[in-house]
């Protein structure tokens, strides 16, 4: 049996729904929430699928001057400013060359809404709480922990991103009065 449930969820800002399947043999009912998983390089991530929003094909981005290093630019969605942040530079690495074949996530986070430059969408993940282990500790400092857990499945490791902690509360408030500027200064449309 499948039945959705709805949670608290740990922020305060409304509810998470978690499916539950089944009971154990002990009778007690295990929660699983689904991923949506994707590459970058050869690794894989996993974001929790209520957060996306939509999956879109790489499109050029509106350059903006003094963002931080991982802004790509914004776009124009439907009439709302987006961010686009390139998750390579973000983990650490060089600069993504965005081709067709490149994918723009666009999640729903605490700090907003914004998009995730990724190589390459991989599939949905139904993983049960129990799976996922801690993330080791590495001795990297607390504003740049982004992963909150890690789950081996199949012949693979997935490291589930923590959306909430991925973009600062700083970058985010610079980023919304980047839009406002930007939506001010668009010519409106009769």
């Amino acid at each position: 049996m499948m039945q959705l449930s709805a949670t608290p969820s740990d922020h305060g800002n409304g509810t998470s729904l978690t499916r539950m399947r089944g009971t154990s043999q002990g009778g007690e009912q295990s929660v699983s929430n689904e991923y949506l998983t994707f590459s970058i390089d050869s690794q894989d991530y996993g974001i929790d699928i209520l957060s996306v929003r939509e999956i879109r094909a790489w499109t050029e981005v509106t350059n903006l001057p003094n963002t931080p290093e991982f802004v790509r630019g914004i776009i124009n969605l439907r009439g709302t400013i987006v961010p686009i942040y390139d998750l390579r530079v973000r983990f650490g690495g060089g600069r993504t060359t965005p081709t067709s074949m490149h994918v723009v996530i666009v999640v729903v986070a605490v700090n907003g809404t914004f998009g995730l430059l990724v190589d390459s969408v991989s599939d949905i993940l139904s993983i049960a709480e129990h799976d996922l282990q801690g993330v080791p500790e590495t001795g990297m400092a607390a504003d740049y922990r982004f992963l909150s857990a890690i789950v081996a499945r199949d012949d693979r490791m997935v490291s589930i991103i923590d959306l909430d902690h991925l973009v600062n509360q700083d970058t985010a408030a610079q980023m919304e009065q980047i839009a406002a500027q930007q939506e001010a200064a668009e010519p409106a449309t009769a």
